[in-house]
């Protein structure tokens, strides 16, 4: 069962990067991009489905909420991309999780494979910053368009976005 799940500027973004130096770069990027969302990291595909699921370490939502948006990285130890796209394919992901698969593989095969688990959209690894950059301003731009949170349902002290 999925959570209750609303987009607005405090719903984390949930990368699954195994990647160090990536990681680093993309929090960057994003905050250039003018998105204002906090990042949550998970460091394999397993995790990414903890988190999902609210388990283990993940368990409270106050401090783990439900994201806006998952960045998986195709290839990782444990569980990779394709894994985790499938577990969602067969819980009949919520509409307001928007997946997008970053990776450095432009191979057509993985591109095919991703479309057919139900990616949103699938980008291969940027290696100039300005164009990271460049792909946190598209996904800035698709993130608007996601539902809002309800006045009622806003944290304390925080406006919704409406």
């Amino acid at each position: 069962m999925w959570p209750d799940s609303f987009v607005n500027d405090y719903s984390p973004i949930l990368l699954a990067e195994d990647d160090e130096d990536d990681i680093f770069m993309m929090r960057r990027a994003l905050r250039q991009a003018g998105i204002a969302n906090p990042l949550q990291i998970v460091r394999n595909g397993q995790e990414a489905i903890w988190y999902l699921k609210g388990e283990g370490m993940y368990a409270d939502r106050r401090t783990y909420p439900w994201p806006c948006l998952l960045m998986l990285d195709l290839r990782m130890p444990l569980m990779d991309g394709f894994d985790v796209l499938a577990w969602l394919q067969r819980r009949r992901r919520p509409k307001d999780l928007m997946v997008v698969i970053l990776s450095s593989s432009e191979h057509e095969t993985d591109v095919l494979r991703v479309s057919e688990l139900g990616a949103d959209a699938y980008y291969a690894k940027p290696q100039a910053f300005d164009d990271l950059v460049a792909l946190g301003s598209q996904l800035r731009d698709r993130l608007d368009k996601l539902p809002a949170v309800p006045p009622w349902l806003a944290p304390p002290g925080q406006e919704a976005r409406l």
